[in-house]
């Protein structure tokens, strides 16, 4: 992706108008109690909560003394950086839909039913998630595509939903962060000043330590769910699956067209309607569908009559307008992490950061924990590796260390934890897609946990990390 967007400095901020450290955390705070008391609380959508917190931050940049069209540019600017998100989440929804109707993912789940067991299914739905992300470098492409699939066959061996998703992100997201495809690891290297592959290589250590941990504890888990299939829940999906759809090999030309595409390195948006039109297509050659009922499918979404309650509730999708629920929410996030970074409060925060920094290791690891912060305040994966990686790259010359530690700290912080905040882009979207709720599949989402937790502790320990303290005295101000 392009970068037009420069964050807001210390240096950039008018004195006049400048918080103070304790007085940027009221916004913060005002945010997390909104959240927390709307959400966890009143058992809200994010939705409300979202708007007090716009609201509150909104108030508070007109009491620092910003105007109205200040405010805007600063909304403005978060939207422009979030469009490719809300873009691609308007097509995989519309997606989603398309390849049911074509069959497509009926029959990955047909036939994932007839060759997965419940004792292998969890470190292999991880494993084959992390080849596919890896080899188009999209997570919300897998997710959106074989995940669904997945889940499908998750229910059908009797594996919680829960578990099958946490596996399925746990895959796509390591794969991604090692793809050279990937937007967030072209970004990461971009916002840094890094050599793309000098990028990857720094986070294969890490990256293989966390995946392969998670990998093993799915491997447990799979013990644990082997034989808790009722004996006729397989046979009653394929059946159902069978009696609806023709699955035949033809059904898998959507797929081919759209991981064919980003395999020769076509741009994640052209690629995804690139599938819309090869989902369509098959399914009126293939399913019979005529013109007009294929393309109602791409708006409105399926609502399929297999005779089966378990596959018509897996099968049933939003279609393009389904998706408003999810778009209502990444935008409302979106125009809050706008008003924090035009207000000054990120950058005040991450200057008092800064301030306590004493260690090569210390920097890291504070790098990571600005990244997972940024993603709760802003709920976009692009700004969390953004405003760290340009804000700290001066520091980080300052400790004598190479730019891919701070690309590497930015990435394996910020790019996977998004999807276990509720109201993150990230999370909104894998619970729209998959169906289960991000704080359903957080405890089983082991990569978004490991990924950081290595790098911290890569961090303390010195691990790949050079022993250094501050070439000179850094000048603060409050």
């Amino acid at each position: 992706m392009t970068l037009d967007f420069t964050p807001t400095t210390i240096d950039d901020l008018d004195p006049e108008r400048r918080p103070s450290a304790r007085l940027a955390l009221l916004p913060v705070l005002a945010v997390v109690v909104f959240l927390g008391v709307g959400s966890a609380y009143l058992g809200l959508d994010p939705h409300a909560p979202l708007l007090w917190s716009i609201v509150f931050v909104g108030a508070f940049g007109r009491y620092l003394g910003y105007a109205w069209t200040d405010l805007y540019d600063g909304v403005a600017n978060a939207l422009l950086m979030g469009l490719q998100a809300i873009l691609i989440l308007l097509t995989i929804y519309a997606l989603i839909a398309t390849w049911v109707d074509a069959g497509t993912i009926p029959a990955m789940m047909y036939y994932g039913l007839e060759t997965l067991t419940p004792t292998v299914f969890l470190p292999v739905a991880a494993v084959l998630a992390g080849v596919v992300a890896f080899s188009i470098g999209s997570s919300w492409t897998t997710v959106g595509t074989l995940g669904v699939a997945f889940v499908g066959i998750g229910e059908g061996l009797g594996v919680p939903a829960a578990m099958t998703v946490g596996a399925v992100l746990s895959g796509a997201y390591a794969g991604d962060k090692q793809s050279p495809l990937s937007d967030t690891t072209n970004l990461a290297a971009g916002v840094t000043n890094t050599p793309l592959y000098e990028h990857i290589y720094r986070m294969r250590t890490g990256t293989i330590a966390a995946f392969g941990l998670a990998v093993a504890i799915f491997a447990a888990l799979g013990l644990r769910a082997s034989g808790a299939v009722p004996a006729d829940r397989i046979a009653e999906i394929q059946t159902a699956i069978a009696g609806s759809y023709d699955v035949s090999l033809l059904v898998f030309v959507p797929l081919v067209v759209t991981f064919g595409l980003a395999l020769r390195g076509y741009p994640a948006l052209p690629t995804l309607v690139a599938g819309v039109f090869a989902g369509v297509g098959t399914s009126m050659l293939v399913q019979g569908t005529a013109f007009v009922p294929a393309w109602e499918v791409f708006l409105s979404g399926t609502t399929p009559e297999t005779g089966s309650e378990l596959v018509d509730d897996l099968l049933e999708t939003g279609g393009l307008t389904g998706s408003a629920w999810t778009i209502a929410v990444v935008v409302a996030a979106l125009v809050l992490g706008g008003l924090l970074e035009k207000t000054g409060v990120l950058a005040v925060l991450a200057h008092r950061l800064s301030r306590g920094v004493t260690s090569s290791g210390v920097l890291v690891a504070g790098t990571g924990i600005s990244a997972v912060l940024i993603n709760a305040l802003t709920a976009q994966q692009y700004m969390s590796i953004v405003l760290p990686g340009m804000t700290l790259r001066n520091l980080y010359e300052e400790f004598g260390l190479d730019s891919d530690q701070l690309s590497r700290a930015v990435e394996a912080a910020g790019t996977p934890t998004g999807a276990l905040i509720p109201w993150h882009a990230g999370g909104v979207f894998m619970w729209s897609a998959t169906g289960v709720p991000t704080l359903e599949y957080a405890p089983f989402y082991l990569f978004g946990y490991l990924s950081p937790l290595v790098l911290f502790l890569m961090a303390l320990t010195g691990v790949g990390i050079p022993s250094t303290r501050r070439s000179a005295t850094v000048q603060t101000a409050d």
